[in-house]
């Protein structure tokens, strides 16, 4: 499992810009009159600071941006980075800046002062997310370690922010690792085996077979996998943090495999992609790693429903009838709308066994919420207003993309079946939301919910705005601050 990289909290010491670092980083807040670690580092390269940021090229630079001196005469390092601050920057513009230094500093050795900038702990948090790399399957593998040392006026205050920054990011680094394995390694086996891992960090982890799924009368999740060679699970992971007597609030992820479409097989074209269609439970395991790593003071239940989605002999076929846990029945008029026939039997487990104050489901669920709102955004939907808000609040102070999307009775209509209870799908139109509609009708009465419909945020062919091009590990950090915000000491 690979995790953030090595940070080192050092004292003010200006001796240190001529030690052998590979890069050394300075933040820019004010270019008339330079901090003195830049003074310092001007006349050790001759004026080349103060003629930089008085270039055409540094003026056309925005908050966050970086230029970069190459070779800075008698200085040990290779390049001086020179990070542009414009007051009053925000937030984001400090993720950014780490982000912009993270992808030039690549496998160097890093030396970083940016003074008494209050945003450093979103600086480290966004250099750190950006120094991932998922090059596991590659024969020529990076050997050389990568480092950065954060000079800091009081280094010691830092260090809990810190430790707090990089469980987060191991988090982060973990949904990543999972959704970027391919299929043929990351089995339905394979995957519970890494969950069960998580025990070392004080997460008490449960796998349930196929005989105990199939004795609780998980039919419709049994029904997406018994195509595949691969046996279908349930992973139950438990994070008691809290006091005893507090319900936990419960996360649910849609953990997909491998998606063919099954027997309504997908066209070829882009197929190789579905290796990622368990993102949604790979953000439920991000979560609950960064909820132990950093010893979270709440309850809460991560469940993962691991399946595999084949065509075969033993596939379920358009047509079937399944009888959900719940009791009700499900006619599959298209077997490529899994992931809500798994959702529907884990959510009902996780409220009938566990009796959650609160449920959050995660699922690559429809193309329909790519179609309505880009790579850019992950679909919202929730039966509870206060809720909803609170977890959206969340996501804008982590920077992620999150929009609501409206639920309705009137969508309901579209999944009336003939010879079941209801039907799978509800056609092309709003199918994001009759998706969730479906999936509501397994949320108990008065139990607060919220579908995350993650299909465009999970995975994406460019770069995002925290990770290179593949696995983003969208989630993981709203759902700790939304934690750790909402749910942590209450009695």
């Amino acid at each position: 499992m690979q995790t953030s990289i090595d940070v080192k909290l050092t004292e003010y010491d200006l001796k240190l810009i001529e030690k052998d670092y590979d890069r050394i980083s300075v933040l820019i807040d004010d270019t008339k009159k330079l901090n003195r670690v830049c003074r310092r580092i001007n006349k050790l390269t001759k004026g080349a600071v103060v003629r930089a940021i008085n270039s055409d090229e540094y003026e056309k630079k925005s908050c966050g941006e970086v230029l970069s001196i190459s070779f800075p005469g008698s200085i040990t390092a290779k390049y001086i980075d020179l990070i542009k601050w414009v007051k009053p920057g925000q937030l984001h513009d400090a993720r950014k800046a780490g982000v912009n230094l993270a992808k030039l500093s690549g496998d160097s050795s890093v030396l970083i002062y940016i003074g008494s900038q209050k945003f450093s702990a979103d600086f480290i948090k966004g250099y750190l997310l950006r120094q991932y790399s998922f090059s596991e399957y590659k024969t020529s593998k990076i050997t050389k370690s990568r480092s950065a040392t954060l000079m800091l006026n009081k280094p010691l205050d830092f260090k809990k922010s810190l430790e707090e920054i990089k469980a987060t990011v191991d988090g982060v680094f973990f949904t990543r690792d999972l959704v970027n394995e391919p299929a043929n390694i990351l089995t339905t086996v394979e995957f519970s085996k890494r969950l069960q891992k998580l025990s070392t960090l004080g997460i008490e982890v449960e796998v349930l077979e196929e005989k105990q799924l199939s004795d609780l009368g998980m039919n419709a999740l049994l029904g997406v996998g018994q195509g595949s060679a691969n046996p279908s699970k349930v992973v139950v992971m438990s994070w008691k943090g809290g006091a005893k007597s507090v319900q936990p609030l419960a996360l649910v992820g849609k953990g997909v495999v491998f998606d063919t479409g099954g027997i309504s097989l997908k066209p070829a074209g882009g197929m190789e992609e579905m290796t990622m269609d368990m993102g949604g439970a790979g953000v439920v395991a991000g979560t609950m790693l960064a909820l132990a790593k950093r010893k979270a003071k709440a309850n809460v239940i991560g469940l993962v429903g691991l399946v595999e989605n084949m065509p075969s002999s033993t596939a379920q076929r358009p047509g079937d009838i399944v009888k959900s846990m719940k009791g009700e029945t499900i006619e599959v008029i298209n077997t490529d709308a899994e992931g809500r026939l798994v959702l529907s039997d884990v959510l009902w487990y996780a409220q009938e066994r566990f009796k959650p104050s609160g449920i959050i489901d995660l699922a690559t669920l429809t193309g329909a919420i790519i179609v309505g709102l880009g790579y850019e955004n992950a679909g919202v939907f929730s039966n509870d207003d206060n809720f909803c808000k609170t977890f959206m609040n969340a996501a804008a102070l982590e920077n992620e993309g999150a929009w609501r999307m409206p639920l309705a009775p009137a969508y309901d209509k579209k999944l009336k079946s003939r010879l079941a209870d209801m039907k799978n799908v509800g056609g092309r139109d709003a199918g994001a939301i009759t998706a969730a509609q479906f999936i509501q009708r397994f949320i108990k009465k008065d139990m607060p919910w919220i579908h995350l419909d993650i299909a465009g945020v999970a995975h994406t062919k460019s770069e995002s705005t925290y990770a290179p091009s593949g696995a983003t590990g969208w989630g993981v950090m709203s759902l700790n601050r939304l934690i750790s915000d909402k749910f942590e000491d209450i009695k």
